[in-house]
């Protein structure tokens, strides 16, 4: 078992790589020692504010390589980050903080307008610290600088197990409220072993982080330092300048999410842009569609990896290898690509039907998975942590199917599974049939309560550019590929497709439009 911490990890990347480039945004950049010393001299100021051991501590920031440095001196002090996603409500991170009980707020001053709107509903009056200019502050906070302001340049030593929680990371909530996830230093370091065997991340990558690092891009963050790379971080997404930024600063690894694909993909004279750098894309977090993800690999080349994890089990479930995106062997090579990949080398996974017993070869389950990056449950939430966690096993809430090499095909979650004339359909099938015809750009399927059909199949579609197809030509579509069960009673027409903060396509948004419609 894993004895570091996650200080202990980012102190290792301080003396091994000293003054190389750590973190570079814009003209700024940050080496190994200087993000080490930063990180001290927070912790410092932190300790002095009563902010200690078990403290949770909400982050609410733009990428920035403040992020890292507070990461880094929370993990020092035995703190306990509690990152808020910047897409979220104002009610929500409201509910967030005062559920995890929240003694202070780091905030980039981007978020000026959202803390003083959070501020009346707080259950408790946290210490407020700001990051971004010193002056013009609120009345009662203070700024980055002036919390660093002290004599001390390393904080008191502090004892932090393994077992300590490191994050607590809530859920995307899009099914209800949002639930806690506790993580722990073991967790994060197990999760950053199992990223550095799986993920093919190389000594001295140049990383371009694109997504919020309070969610996946942080996960990658701490293993590209422990290999010496260094980080360029931009604050949001931008498909021309993401390019551009591959291209000039000689990019050789990022994170996407399919909806970033598929804007790099539809980008206008994107074949002008040097990609010749890159040497690993790693992407996840949802779905990507077949035919999709074969433009990615004709746009970028072998150089794609599939990551498939959860919250609870941070990205690391299983894998899918730039080596096994490509097959001599072309009914194997569809196979991979319709898959998540494999299981990681440290996690045993099982299929279960609905009473628990494992599924016979090639019939759908759910995933269920052990591994040793497994959170250790839900904040304040032991009935959900028990419903969740049985016998040391995750219940993810996926239906999967494993073939015979060992893929793993996603075919939906239990809870988007729809039950229509006494079958079952998985809305993930009915999408990739919709996304097979030409005409189609995006699609998702939802069901909708119906007297007839119990649930009725409903598939939303964004069609392409300049595209015109009737829907009935849609639904034949469907039933001449995967028969009349599967097919969509009704195929409607959208501009795009609802996402969560995370780039999900939101579900639970889809059914209250087409419900109200």
């Amino acid at each position: 078992m894993i004895t570091t911490t996650i200080a202990a990890l980012y102190d290792r990347c301080v003396a091994a790589h000293g003054d190389r480039p750590a973190l570079v945004m814009g003209e700024r950049s940050l080496s190994y020692r200087e993000l080490g010393a930063l990180a001290d001299r927070i912790a410092c100021g932190l300790q002095d504010r009563g902010i200690g051991h078990g403290s949770r501590v909400a982050l609410l920031m733009a990428n920035c390589p403040e992020y890292v440095a507070c990461e880094y001196a929370l993990a020092r002090i035995g703190a306990v980050r509690v990152p808020l996603a910047a897409l979220l409500a104002t009610d929500d991170h409201v509910y967030m903080m005062n559920r995890a009980g929240c003694s202070a707020l780091l905030y980039h001053e981007k978020f000026n307008e959202r803390v003083t709107a959070m501020a009346t509903s707080l259950e408790a009056t946290p210490l407020y610290v700001r990051i971004g200019r010193p002056d013009g502050l609120p009345c009662g906070h203070e700024s980055l600088a002036g919390l660093m302001t002290h004599g001390r340049t390393r904080p008191d030593p502090v004892t932090v197990d393994p077992e300590d929680l490191c994050g607590i990371y809530f859920t995307g909530g899009t099914t209800g409220r949002a639930k806690g996830v506790m993580l722990s230093h073991r967790a994060w370091a197990f999760t950053c072993l199992m990223e550095l065997l799986e993920l093919g991340i190389d000594w001295r990558e140049r990383f371009l982080v694109v997504t919020p690092m309070t969610h996946a891009a942080g996960c990658l963050l701490l293993p590209v330092l422990l290999r010496g790379g260094t980080c360029i971080i931009q604050d949001g997404f931008d498909a021309r300048r993401l390019l551009d930024t591959v291209a000039r600063e000689g990019i050789t690894t990022t994170f996407l999410v399919p909806t970033m694909i598929h804007a790099l993909l539809d980008l206008d004279k994107r074949d002008d842009f040097d990609r010749t750098s890159l040497r690993n894309v790693i992407y996840g977090a949802a779905p990507i569609g077949i035919e999709r993800l074969r433009q990615a690999l004709a746009f970028f080349g072998p150089v794609l990896t599939q990551l498939y994890g959860q919250t609870e089990a941070p990205m690391m479930i299983s894998v899918l290898t730039r080596r096994d995106h490509h097959s001599s062997e072309p009914r194997r090579e569809e196979r991979a690509l319709r898959s998540a990949g494999r299981p990681t080398l440290l996690t045993e996974m099982r299929l279960l039907d609905d009473e628990g017993h494992d599924v016979a070869a090639g019939q759908p389950g759910q995933i269920v998975v052990r591994c040793p990056n497994l959170m250790s449950g839900y904040w304040q939430d032991a009935e959900a942590t028990r419903a969740t966690v049985r016998e040391g096993w995750l219940h993810t809430g996926d239906v999967g199917v494993l073939d015979e090499e060992g893929f793993l095909a996603i075919v939906d979650r239990c809870k988007d599974m729809i039950i229509s004339g006494g079958f079952n359909v998985y809305p993930r099938e009915v999408e990739d049939a919709l996304l097979g015809h030409p005409a189609v750009k995006a699609a998702a399927v939802v069901g909708i309560a119906d007297d007839r059909w119990g649930e009725m199949v409903v598939g939303v579609v964004v069609r392409q550019p300049e595209t015109e197809v009737p829907a009935e030509e849609l639904i034949a579509f469907v039933k001449a590929r995967k028969g009349s069960l599967l097919a969509p009673k009704r195929v409607v027409f959208w501009d795009s497709i609802p996402v969560t903060n995370l780039g999900k396509v939101d579900k639970k948004a889809i059914r209250v439009r087409l419900t109200a419609s």
